[in-house]
């Protein structure tokens, strides 16, 4: 297995590359260097919108699988600054599945629960997106593109990740979080955007398995508990036996400059947990897991 990996200086592609097969040779695409090294895994670091500088990537790794992680993510920063969200998560997404498409490698897309607008609960894959700001427009643009151009794909939506970076430094609402229980500051949490968790650390393995598999379509890949980010907080801080006092309801829309969000995005797992071999974990075990792993 010749495995590509975008974005592997992120938070979601650290747990790919860490926990991908000794056996595979890995290229890991990247914006940032970073010092995890094994037999095997080689590095490239550059702007993803280089296009020339990915084609020659391509041509040289020739790769069986690639999953697409790369992303311009920060829901704010993409609804104050379009071009650039466009030019990474469509633009970059185009040229990707073109050359996937190209040189025959079966393309893992990520994707996002906020592509749906909120006013329903539990999507399947058969709902149709609605987004409500810019980042779920590039999301929804990038499936089209990634199931137009290339045979051999899966368009995963994502749940909120929750856990703690594998390899690099990562985008971690959790060691966050820990960071201030530890100090003795307060966390603040929306209770009013609801969730379907996936933990880092099995998001990892599906990834890696549908990389492997004849799956063809759309995938949700979320945990097993539907709860507000507040409640989710509240049994983070629990778990960790911290005082559940120290979690606040925090009012997100007087924010300045906040981009809408989708209020109830949980995702129905149905069909991840009846075609993978990876389990879909409750909050309690995906907890566990990612607590274990460090």
């Amino acid at each position: 297995m010749k495995l590509l990996v975008t974005g592997a200086d992120g938070f979601v592609a650290g747990s790919v590359v860490g926990q991908s097969s000794p056996s595979w040779t890995v290229c890991s695409l990247a914006l940032t260097p970073v010092a995890y090294q094994r037999p095997g895994l080689t590095w490239h670091v550059f702007d993803l919108r280089d296009e020339e500088r990915l084609r020659c990537v391509f041509k040289e790794f020739a790769p069986d699988a690639v999953i697409h992680t790369a992303a311009m993510a920060d829901i704010d920063f993409c609804e104050a600054n379009k071009e650039v969200a466009e030019a990474v998560n469509v633009g970059v997404t185009r040229n990707v599945a073109s050359l996937c498409q190209e040189y025959n490698a079966r393309m893992i897309f990520l994707s996002t629960d906020t592509v749906f607008d909120g006013k329903k609960r539990m999507y399947s894959e058969h709902d149709v997106p609605d987004p409500l700001n810019f980042y779920g427009e590039t999301k929804v643009r990038g499936e089209q593109i990634v199931r137009g151009m290339v045979e051999r794909h899966v368009i995963t939506r994502l749940s909120l990740v929750m856990g703690l970076p594998v390899i690099g430094a990562g985008n971690s609402f959790l060691a966050k979080t820990i960071a201030a229980l530890k100090e003795g500051r307060e966390v603040g949490f929306p209770d009013e955007e609801i969730r379907t968790p996936v933990d880092v650390i099995t998001l990892g393995r599906a990834l890696l398995e549908l990389a492997c598999s004849e799956y063809t379509g759309y995938m949700h890949l979320s945990g097993m508990d539907r709860l507000t980010r507040f409640a989710m907080a509240q049994r983070i801080a629990e778990r960790l036996g911290y005082s559940e006092e120290r979690v606040v309801v925090k009012n997100p829309s007087a924010i300045p400059g906040r981009a809408p969000r989708p209020r109830d995005v949980s995702l129905n797992n149905s069909l991840a947990r009846k075609t993978l071999k990876t389990p879909m974990r409750n909050l309690s075990d995906a907890l566990d897991l990612v607590l274990v792993a460090q």
